[in-house]
This record gives C-alpha cells, structure tokens and sequence, in this order.
C-alpha cells in the first residue's frame, strides 16, 4: 500500500500546531472550563468573572494548579489533531479522485470536515472527558489521568459524546471556510504547479493567522450555547457538588443541562464566558493553523525523503 505522504504531513503538521497552541493557552483554558463548569444561583456563584479564577489561583499560592492536566491535555492536542487531519486529508483526496476533480467545493469539504470530525470523536473523547474533569477540579487536588478514568465506567468517559460529536461541526465550518478562502488567495500559485508531486503551497504566516481567526470567530459564536452545555454534562459528577444525584444525572443530558442554564442563570447564562471562550479559541485556533502552515511544506519533504529512503531500501522497512 502506497503511504500517503500528503495526508500524513497534515497530520503531523497539525498535531505540532495542536500542541504549541495547547501550551500557549493552557492557563487561559483552566480558567475558562472552571468558569464554564459552574452552573449555581447568581448570588451563590464563586467566580463571577474568569478573572476571579487566576486570583484564587494566585492567593491560594497555586499559581501551576493552572497547568493542572496539561499532560492529559497535550497528549489529547497530539492525537486529536494528528486523526482529524489525516482523515480530512484522506476524503478530501478521495472525493477529487472519484470525481476527477482539481479543486474541492464547499458542500464537499463541508462533508469531509465533518466525517473526520465525528471519526476523530469516537476515537479520543476519554481523554478530553478526563482533562476537562482534571481542569475543574480544586486546585492542587487534580488526580492522574488513569485514576481519573477509573473511577467510573466507560460510558462515563464518553459522557457528553453526542454534544461533542455535534460541536465538531464547529472545526468543519471553520476548517471549511479556512480551505476555500486559501484556495482563493493561493489560486495564481497552484495554477502554476506542474509537478503532481511537488510541496503543497502555504500561506504566510499572517495571512494564516488572520484566517484561522476569522474563520474559528464566527462558528464560535454560533457554538458557543452547545458548548457551555458540554464542559457541563462531562463535569457533572466532579464539580457541582451542591446538586443532588437526580439532578446532577439529569444535568448529563443536552436537554437537562439546557434547563438548568436556563433556570439558574437565565438567558444571558448560555453566553457565560464567551469573550474568554472567544480569545481562546480563536487566538488559539488561528496559532494551530499558522503553525500548520508553515511547517506543513517541511513535514511533507521529510516524508517525501523517507518514503524516498524506504522504496530504494525495502530492506530497512523489513528489518524495523
């Protein structure tokens, strides 16, 4: 079977990008989940600003507790991407193969964002379930992740897989609107190509990063209700205390952890935490791809040079 050199520089590509965004704004992530996570009568709430977070961080002299996951979360941020952009690859190649085209429509892309996106769920929704709980819990009292998962049954580490699944049109509609307005920018460029095999044309990194912003904005936006519900339903067990079994069970359901924003918070409680949420998505979002960006081209050389090594030493491949 022929390796896919293409396919697998995206995904290593954005795996990278994944991880460095990751570590930029993990701080900023730990307060936004906590944040996110409570859900209590106006008067009783302990944050009322994601602000208030970082100060009990810092007064509480728990200043790394902020970095509490990180290596659940980084290990998330390499296989999550490294899945999701392999597979887009893949159908999106698959697709121009079987109809013999040169360029890929928006409703096709579309598609191929979002089987990927629902692929890539299935395969790592643990351990986001696991980072996210590790990223709520107090301070200085995060547990590893393997304890994290062991404490309940495997259906508790898929909570919230519906919703999840259902937000990973969030990344389609971004990812979607980022590759047909780089089509369009880098339209002269590969007009020219006339080498198949030749390295795949990149964007600067501005013009990445203004991209990834824009596009990852909007969808954000749209999401971010949907969202807000699932940081609730995947922390339901550990973090809101105050609520009893019946309705912490209730709350992991779409429907009942609507309700509860609603009836505690009001209208306005969907939208708790969006200008945090805003900053870290997009900011980060924009620095994946960026980083994608510039290193996909060297990514895909080095592939091409050891899939080069490989067909002329077959016996390499063997002994390995």
């Amino acid at each position: 079977m022929q390796l896919d050199l293409e396919s697998l520089s995206e995904a290593i590509s954005g795996a990278i990008g994944a991880l460095v965004s990751t570590a930029v704004f993990y701080p900023l992530d730990t307060c936004k989940a906590k944040y996110q996570a409570e859900v209590q009568a106006q008067h009783q709430r302990k944050y009322r600003k994601i602000s208030d977070v970082l100060w009990e961080a810092i007064s509480k002299h728990r200043v790394l507790s902020l970095y509490q996951g990180l290596g659940t979360k980084s290990l998330y941020s390499l296989i999550m991407p490294f899945i999701y952009f392999y597979a887009y690859s893949y159908f999106k190649k698959l697709h121009l193969k079987k109809n013999g085209n040169k360029n890929i429509g928006a409703t096709a892309n579309l598609i191929a964002a979002t089987m990927s996106g629902v692929c890539t769920v299935l395969i790592t929704q643990p351990l986001d379930t696991a980072s996210l709980r590790m990223q709520t819990s107090e301070f200085g009292k995060s547990k590893g992740l393997w304890q994290t998962l062991s404490e309940g049954t495997l259906s508790k580490a898929y909570d919230g897989l519906a919703i999840t699944i259902l937000l990973s049109m969030n990344v389609s509609i971004q990812l979607t609107v980022f590759d047909q307005l780089k089509h369009r920018l880098l339209k002269g460029k590969m007009s020219k190509k006339t080498d198949a095999k030749s390295a795949p044309e990149s964007l600067s990194a501005f013009s990445a990063f203004m991209l990834g912003a824009v596009s990852n904005c909007a969808a954000t936006c749209l999401t971010y209700p949907v969202f807000r519900c699932k940081v609730m339903i995947q922390t339901a067990d550990s973090y809101d205390n105050k609520s009893t079994e019946a309705e912490r069970k209730a709350q992991k359901t779409i429907s009942g952890a609507l309700y509860t924003i609603w009836k505690r918070e009001g209208l306005l409680g969907f939208f708790n935490g969006l200008p945090a949420q805003i900053v870290r998505s997009v900011l980060g979002s924009a620095l994946l791809l960026m980083v994608k960006e510039k290193i996909t081209k060297s990514t895909w050389i080095l592939m091409l040079k050891i899939g080069r090594y490989l067909s002329v030493n077959p016996s390499k491949l063997k002994a390995s």
